[in-house]
């Protein structure tokens, strides 16, 4: 696990090594670099690595390089690594980390297929290889080529940006690119409109004008031509895929399910560092501590201990957190949020997230919990959009209608022909919510490949957990738990009156109190600190008022939704007045009241 950080044109390797300084909170274990001028092409290429040392802590330094010529930076896990390493026994492993394993498969599969029109397309068989999380950067000389690739679900960030001389900026947060002296962060009106509107971003995009993210389960492929960063490929080698079977029978059928999310969590307790689960006492993270000492049993590894932050002594979740704990026998530690988190944490919160949101602030408290007794934290992610966790779920067609309302505050959405399909900051699809949300199967996938899990859940999990330097493995996205998760009937992940049948069926067959398999789902930030942030909001209403109307054709969004003109307002001050890789300092008055202009 680490952050990575590149370009490919006109640059030099000072430019990369600040780039990744800027996102050194991701890797305070061990740094590396490299450059390879482009005779031809009159371009260089350069790398920069920040490193959390997770396996392999005295090797698998990065950049990897390899037999063929190969340079390879990645960020991320390799679950099977073991079964590729035993696969290639005739590669020259020089490492015996997870990572090394990329160059393996490229160089076996790779160079047997014939490029054709799309390079990318060659790279599809061996990337399908791979279990885990990831965002790679690998330089292949011999073709002059530059491939970027992200994991399956988006679980792993890979960004990237264009600067007006046609160099690509790469790497894995977008405050990296602050770290390049050509950089100025702007704002993506359209963006931020879907996403005031979705309550998360869509597709591809950022927020922040001309960056982009690498889709999920996409693989780009880059060279010099005629003197400019080109893509000169596009690929998808996977897509998480909603087929809902005609059946379902628990008594044989949950412990298949308990089972494959067993066999996940196994996997996410490969490290060679301590390892612990984020615990909000719902059912999803309660069913990961149920399965802890038997899957940390079975490899050999020492029990997950337990983390839950929350508001009150009297917190519905953290009494939940404590049963389970009690019940099962694992070490918990918990911390009561102070009253004033908030308002002296929330600069901090909008800096590392990149988002408008205020209501998550627990991501932020857990994990400085967590920092200095774990390295990697297991989470529930994932399990809401693949088992129908949300009760929006239940009336379709009205939380359609709600989104169409925001939309239509915001006047047309402008997005170009240009801007639209693979590769783009949009996907081809319709964002209007009446075309995504027509019926569950399809807001189920729609959540999983365009909407809320990559672009709000994992995007905020993985920023809050690296920005202290913990690794977060969310065990709900196991390809093979997924699978068998997206072919539940639709009957067994939602009813009128009760969510996630199908895995509370598979709970039951674990010792958990019944009481904790059968709680309601209740939403994460008003659940873990309902008082702190209805506080702040109540506190900040009136102002927000007058903030909103700052922000042009954005502003009738704002004006009815408060939290996000409080959450603008954050994001103005930490990331669009000040140039720079430097954050911004002081409480959440002193941010609010020192905005630059907002640029146009």
């Amino acid at each position: 696990m680490c952050g990575i950080a590149g370009l490919l044109g006109n640059g030099s390797l000072e430019d990369a090594i600040s780039m990744a300084s800027a996102i050194g909170h991701r890797g305070p274990d061990g740094s590396g670099d490299f450059q390879a001028s482009l005779e031809q092409t009159d371009g260089s290429v350069a790398f920069s690595h920040a490193r959390l040392s997770i396996i392999d802590l005295d090797g698998s330094q990065q950049p990897i390089h390899s037999d063929h010529g190969c340079v390879l930076m990645v960020n991320g896990e390799i679950y099977n690594h073991k079964i590729i390493k035993s696969e290639l026994q005739d590669y020259p492993f020089r490492t015996a980390g997870d990572s090394e394993t990329i160059l393996a498969l490229h160089r076996v599969h790779s160079w047997n297929q014939p490029a054709g029109d799309n390079p990318a397309q060659r790279h599809v068989e061996w990337v399908s290889k791979l279990d885990g999380m990831w965002g790679f950067s690998l330089w292949d000389p011999s073709a002059n080529e530059l491939i970027l690739c992200r994991d399956p679900f988006g679980i792993k960030p890979l960004v990237r940006t264009q600067l007006s001389d046609g160099t690509l900026l790469f790497g894995s947060e977008v405050k990296a690119f602050r770290g390049h002296p050509e950089f100025s962060a702007k704002p993506d009106i359209s963006a931020l409109a879907v996403r005031l509107a979705y309550e998360y971003p869509l597709d591809q995009t950022t927020l922040f004008q001309g960056v982009t993210s690498v889709g999920i389960g996409t693989i780009e492929t880059w060279s010099i031509v005629e003197g400019k960063a080109t893509l000169t490929g596009v690929a998808r080698y996977w897509k998480p895929q909603v087929n809902p079977s005609d059946n379902w029978n628990p008594s044989n059928n949950a412990s298949l399910l308990l089972h494959s999310l067993s066999n996940s969590i196994k996997d996410r307790l490969m490290a060679d560092v301590p390892v612990g689960i984020v615990l909000s006492g719902g059912l999803d993270s309660s069913l990961m501590a149920a399965l802890a000492h038997d899957a940390a049993d079975s490899v050999g590894k020492p029990t997950p201990e337990c983390w839950t932050v929350a508001d009150s002594e009297d917190n519905v979740d953290l009494q939940a957190s404590i049963m389970v704990t009690e019940n099962q026998d694992l070490a918990h530690h918990v911390h009561i949020m102070d009253e004033n988190t908030m308002w002296k944490e929330l600069p901090n919160f909008v800096w590392n997230g990149e988002d408008l949101d205020i209501t998550v602030m627990f991501w932020q408290s857990v994990f400085q919990q967590m920092k200095g007794n774990v390295t990697v934290a297991l989470c529930g992610q994932g399990a809401d959009e693949l088992h129908a966790g949300y009760s929006r779920y239940r009336n379709l067609p009205a939380h359609s209608n709600l989104v169409n309302s925001r939309m239509d505050l915001s006047g047309k959405v402008d997005i170009s022909e240009d801007d639209r399909g693979l590769g783009k900051p949009w996907s081809s699809e319709s964002i209007m919510p009446e075309d995504n949300f027509a019926n569950l199967s399809q807001t189920l996938e729609f959540e999983q490949t365009r909407g809320q899990m990559s672009n709000f859940q994992l995007r905020l999990g993985d920023r809050h957990s690296m920005a202290q330097a913990i690794e977060a493995r969310v065990p709900f996205l196991g390809m093979s738990h997924a699978k068998l998760a997206n072919q539940l009937p639709l009957s067994w992940r939602l009813s009128n009156d009760d969510e996630k049948m199908a895995l509370r069926a598979a709970a039951d067959l674990t010792s958990l109190p019944k009481e904790i398999i059968r709680r309601p789902k209740l939403p994460a930030g008003t659940a873990t600190s309902p008082t702190l942030v209805s506080e702040i909001i109540n506190s900040l209403s009136n102002r927000a008022e007058d903030w909103a109307c700052e922000y042009g054709v954005l502003s009738k969004q704002l004006l009815a939704q408060p939290d996000m003109a409080i959450g603008m307002r954050i994001f103005h001050a930490m990331h669009l007045t000040e140039s720079g890789p430097k954050q911004r300092t002081g409480d959440l008055l002193d941010v609010l009241d020192d905005v630059g202009p907002w640029p146009q």
